[in-house]
């Protein structure tokens, strides 16, 4: 996967780092070229010194065929700007900002820009959010404790019902998309192919929901 993080703080070096480890294509872009020092003498990585939202430097970051980028400056409307240029202008399939004001990152979820916080717990999100195939994030609740995911039925739990995705205290089916009408599910509702089902999950049940949809 080719992914972009702009801001080399101790989030994006982190990440950029992790991202590495796993294998990914990363280029990570900083106005300031003394934060790269935070990669270490491993990092294998591409570095360009700029500013994240200067179409430029995205261009020589090749955004044009990345799959993901990541906006971790320390600034939100940096952030902000950074992650709508990446959806609306350039179509970057999986777009990540930092944001530090939860009224601002509510409304860039809605616009189907992913928001994260913190340090540690960013960076472990993060990777959780580009790890996901056919599961999409529509919002988080309680700084992320519980997320609301939106996913296409799978072909293994087609003609299966609700129930056999329901994990109680931990995944719960909130809403099904059938041919364009939304309803509120049953338990025993039976999963139709096509399906578009929304679902609530604890931030510690994702694996668990994945495994439940065959994306693991």
């Amino acid at each position: 996967m080719r992914v972009i993080v702009v801001g080399c703080g101790k989030l994006g070096s982190g990440l950029a780092k992790a991202l590495m480890r796993k294998g990914n294509q990363v280029t990570i872009i900083d106005k300031d070229a003394s934060t790269f020092e935070l990669l270490g003498s491993d990092f294998k990585g591409e570095t360009i010194v700029g500013s994240g939202f200067d179409r430029d430097v995205l261009e020589q970051a090749n955004i044009r065929r990345a799959d993901a980028i990541i906006s971790c400056s320390k600034s939100d409307e940096a952030n902000a700007l950074i992650g709508k240029m990446a959806r609306d202008v350039y179509h970057v399939p999986r777009v990540i900002s930092r944001l530090y004001d939860p009224r601002r990152a509510e409304i860039y979820r809605s616009l189907g820009i992913q928001t994260l916080s913190t340090t540690t717990w960013g960076i472990e999100r993060a990777m959780e959010m580009l790890s996901y195939e056919k599961l999409d994030s529509v919002m988080t609740i309680g700084d992320g404790q519980v997320e609301i995911i939106r996913a296409e039925t799978p072909a293994l739990l087609v003609g299966r019902t609700v129930n056999e995705l329901t994990v109680y205290g931990e995944i719960q089916v909130l809403a099904i998309n059938r041919s364009n009408k939304v309803f509120l599910p049953s338990q025993g509702t039976v999963l139709h192919q096509d399906d578009i089902i929304y679902i609530s999950v604890l931030a510690s049940s994702t694996n668990r929901l994945k495994t439940l949809l065959g994306l693991d």
